[in-house]
């Protein structure tokens, strides 16, 4: 097994723009096996490559017992009016915000044999595929926060017991 620790708000990397994957190697292979027995957990709807450390562009899922991968993910599609979608995140323990995320979305990236994939989805699948986007792109959820709920989020941080 090869569950990583996941990284926290503070640390750098989760701010770091990932690069697009160039090729696929043995490297690539075990950050996409270490994506998916780490987010292999109840509570655990994806898990992106920066929160383990890695700034390659990737990110796993867990979504109604389905553990899945995506390589060089991009949102190609959204659908609906963004709506209040009730969000946490795992480098950012024990907060629950409120986040205006699109409750349909697609995104496209390739495989492990670089075979183009397309995952589309709406609910928590939907919310995942934003989610996980963003971290690539170096953003957690509490910057898409209002500037109140930011506020609060940042005093919740301060005073937790991780930070």
């Amino acid at each position: 097994m090869a569950i990583r620790e996941i990284r926290l708000f503070g640390d750098p990397v989760l701010r770091t723009v990932c690069d697009p994957i160039t090729e696929i190697d043995d490297g690539v292979r075990q950050l996409v096996t270490d994506l998916c027995e780490t987010v292999d957990m109840d509570g655990r709807a994806g898990l992106a490559s920066t929160q383990i450390g890695h700034t390659q562009r990737a990110f796993s899922l867990n979504i109604d017992g389905r553990v899945s991968y995506v390589l060089n993910p991009e949102i190609v599609e959204f659908e609906g009016e963004p709506v209040p979608t009730g969000e946490g995140c795992l480098s950012v323990p024990d907060l629950w915000f409120e986040v205006m995320r699109h409750p349909r979305a697609t995104v496209r990236g390739i495989d492990l044999d670089g075979r183009e994939i397309l995952i589309s989805g709406e609910g928590l699948l939907a919310q995942a595929l934003q989610h996980e986007c963003d971290h690539l792109d170096g953003k957690l959820y509490i910057s898409r926060l209002d500037r109140d709920a930011r506020g609060e989020a940042m005093r919740q941080i301060r005073t937790s017991a991780w930070f």
